[in-house]
């Protein structure tokens, strides 16, 4: 836990918090608290600062808060996901979160067995534990917005120009695709689309392009939907850094 995060309903008016969940168990067994500790802290989807153990019972532990640091800047990354495999899809929310993205979009592809959106890797309260764990990981407080689209060309042509507007889009696709880093430059909005372990059909690509999607590829090796989704977000945020030579020539 690199960042203890708290829903703001959680903490009182003078900043103290009684933990008593799985949290409190972490602080006291894993990190070994004790009074007097201080801890980084921070709020879902808001400020961060510290947090200063305050008492040690049994079955709770008691904070005083200050959160005196600006959050970080919503990530400018989106993810367009075809649904993968529940235990893969189970397994991923966390490290998304951890990477960096804003907005993560869960649709239907032609080689998505329907099945899987009857699993409880869809279950909100899941997710969201999920999506906490990795924010707790990389020191973030924003929470990833997830929704869900059981039609992919009903949301590609109905919604997601208004999503999008004014954003990059990028359709991943083995083969001998453009790089992200060719054609992103700092500051800018990006939308990752990644198919099924099967890949995008000609259909789906057609309709991607036909809003405006630009194929792109990391080579020839097809990789797992998990493992390209990580990749990529990591390369579009090493992309959209302003290096310091850019920097220097302003």
């Amino acid at each position: 836990m690199n960042l203890l995060l708290l829903d703001s309903q959680e903490v009182e008016a003078d900043g103290s918090v009684a933990l008593s969940d799985s949290r409190a168990v972490h602080l006291r067994d894993v990190l070994r608290v004790r009074a007097g500790s201080v801890i980084r802290a921070g709020l879902i989807d808001g400020p961060r600062g510290h947090a200063e153990v305050a008492e040690i019972r049994a079955l709770e532990i008691r904070l005083r808060c200050i959160f005196d640091e600006p959050p970080s800047p919503r990530p400018t990354v989106n993810l367009l996901l075809a649904m993968p495999r529940p235990k893969v899809l189970k397994r991923l929310w966390g490290p998304l979160a951890a990477a960096g993205v804003d907005r993560v979009f869960i649709v239907n592809a032609e080689r998505v067995e329907r099945m899987y959106f009857d699993s409880d890797a869809l279950t909100p309260a899941l997710i969201r534990a999920r999506l906490i764990e990795g924010l707790s990981q990389a020191m973030d407080t924003h929470l990833p917005r997830v929704e869900v689209r059981r039609r992919l060309r009903p949301f590609l042509e109905d919604e997601f120009d208004g999503l999008a507007r004014g954003a990059h889009r990028f359709l991943a696709q083995p083969g001998d695709g453009r790089r992200i880093a060719d054609l992103l430059r700092p500051g800018e909005r990006v939308w990752l689309a990644v198919g099924p372990e099967g890949g995008w059909t000609p259909y789906e690509r057609e309709l991607c392009r036909a809003r405006g999607f630009v194929e792109i590829s990391m080579g020839p090796r097809v990789w797992r939907s998990d493992a390209a989704c990580l990749a990529l977000i990591a390369l579009a945020h090493d992309a959209l850094r302003q290096s310091p030579r850019a920097a220097g020539a302003e």
